[in-house]
């Protein structure tokens, strides 16, 4: 993710609950210490991420853990091409209200961890295989007659973008649940999606099924610096309240 603000951090009130600050501080933090997790507290990741949500409490999420440093060898060079290939996207300079320094820092940060990947103590990849529904024609009359044939029609032709939305509302909320867990037990980890670059050879190297959907790579270990305040937009800069 790109912070492009220069706003000052938002500061968590003593009368707000911990969680806040835990929010608060929860940067990307991508140069890790080679030291190895304990399996049981990338258990304590994998269990806050399984109490998240998921549609009709389906829950038909699967993650893969990589610790195993032959298999993140293997990866490390799947991953510098996609992190390659993005770096060759983003251009020279930041967004527009980025400092060139903090841009620089991130750009820096980046390079180190592909730089160092093979390193990595340890990697979840989030998955989700969504079932087809079964709809009969009385189920389908329903549906248009609910929706109207206009909009029913409209639906129809953004269907891959609607069941893209709805596979990742399955995923992403037990994500969020993984990276607090993981800054709460003072772990560093940040999401990223550049493997769907190549995703079906990080399939191939992690014999993950083909009808299965990857959501994201999410590196994680000890933080080799510190946490610290994000900086974010004000909330008066963002919110539109009854409306745009």
């Amino acid at each position: 993710m790109i912070d492009t603000t220069t706003t000052s951090p938002a500061t968590p009130s003593a009368h707000q609950p911990p969680l806040f600050d835990t929010m608060s501080t929860m940067r990307a933090m991508r140069r890790l210490k080679p030291d190895p997790v304990p399996d049981e507290l990338l258990d304590q990741l994998i269990q806050a991420a399984v109490w998240g949500p998921s549609g009709g409490n389906m829950q038909r999420y699967e993650y893969v853990v990589v610790t195993d440093p032959e298999v993140m060898a293997r990866l490390a060079p799947l991953w510098k091409r996609c992190v390659d290939a993005y770096l060759a996207t983003t251009g020279k300079h930041g967004p527009e209200g980025m400092p060139e320094a903090a841009y620089a820092r991130m750009v820096a940060a980046i390079e180190y961890q592909r730089d160092h990947f093979a390193a990595t103590p340890a990697l979840i990849i989030p998955c989700y295989r969504m079932p087809e529904l079964q709809t009969d024609d009385a189920g389908v009359q329903a549906y248009v007659a609910a929706l109207g044939t206009t909009a029913a029609a409209e639906l129809a032709g953004t269907q891959e973008r609607f069941t893209a939305l709805a596979e990742g509302s399955c995923v992403y909320p037990g994500v969020q649940n993984l990276l607090l867990a993981a800054r709460g037990l003072g772990l560093a980890a940040n999401i990223t999606i550049w493997h769907l670059m190549l995703e079906s050879e990080w399939k191939d190297t992690l014999g993950i099924p083909a009808d299965m959907r990857t959501f994201a790579a999410i590196p994680v270990g000890w933080p080799m610096g510190n946490f610290g305040p994000v900086r974010r937009r004000p909330v008066s800069e963002v919110v539109h309240r009854n409306g745009w």
